[in-house]
């Protein structure tokens, strides 16, 4: 079975970015207005992207993201349209008006010449993942212990980076060969996305992994055209107040298997 990298998902895409500029002008003048007015918000999301989107055992479409629509289009008294949308063609969906918003997007500078940002709504960070019994603290724990990870990710040149001299770094070719060693004892320890942590903790393994310790954090934005600043406003509000009342943790846990960081 095949466990997608976030990571790998949203940075594709990039070199399109300078084309659209000259496209982001053409944003309505208010699109807030226009979503009320509909009775619709069309919500740009990766669809077969677990656990923020995918098909259920019922083949209707959930996960994190489709939640967080959900919960958007209530507070804002409409409907949601979930729009499918990939990493080369979500932002030109978003400044071309097909879609009025779109999630799961990392801030970069690059991108915020063109399109403007809410505040982080979902934390995405790499981590290292053992059972719980091994201890590991630390980089400096890694030293004599095998450690799965997909080969030429972000995950292997993160851990790449901080492991010290005699940690046992196996190369895979994709996200089931990480799991499949990690598994199997083959490997002690993991490095993966919190997105394939959350997929390998629904399925409750025999060998539960537990995370040790982070390497990297770059949380999911929204999106929306430059200059919408009253949506914009609008979805902060309402990721504030789901952060105030616990219900962002919730959605964490529900999807994510883990609480939202301290630090989030």
């Amino acid at each position: 079975m095949n466990y997608p990298s976030r990571r790998s998902v949203l940075i594709r895409g990039g070199a399109l970015l300078s084309l659209l500029t000259a496209g982001s002008s053409l944003a309505r003048a208010d699109v807030l207005d226009e979503v009320v007015k509909a009775g619709v918000i069309k919500v740009g999301i990766f669809e077969d992207f677990p656990p923020f989107a995918s098909l259920g055992t019922d083949m209707q479409i959930q996960g994190y993201d489709v939640e967080m629509a959900n919960i958007i289009a209530k507070a804002l008294g409409v409907k949601a349209e979930l729009v499918g949308i990939n990493g080369q063609n979500r932002i030109p969906y978003l400044t071309e008006g097909k879609v009025d918003m779109l999630l799961s997007i990392g801030f970069s500078d690059e991108r915020a010449q063109v399109i403007d940002f809410t505040a982080p709504y979902a934390p995405y960070y790499i981590v290292v993942m053992g059972p719980r019994e091994v201890e590991v603290k630390g980089p400096a724990d890694l030293k004599g212990k095998t450690i799965a990870v997909n080969k030429g990710t972000l995950e292997d040149t993160e851990v790449t980076k901080v492991a010290p001299e005699g940690a046992d770094i196996q190369r895979y070719n994709d996200y089931a060969g990480v799991i499949s060693a990690f598994l199997s004892g083959q490997a002690k320890l993991m490095v993966v996305g919190n997105d394939v942590g959350a997929t390998i903790l629904a399925k409750q393994p025999t060998i539960e992994p537990v995370e040790k310790f982070h390497l990297l954090t770059s949380p999911s934005n929204m999106g929306v055209r430059k200059g919408e600043s009253r949506l914009q406003q609008k979805l902060n509000d309402i990721i504030a107040g789901m952060r105030k009342d616990g219900s962002l943790n919730e959605l964490s846990l529900k999807w994510l298997k883990q609480p939202l960081p301290n630090d989030f």
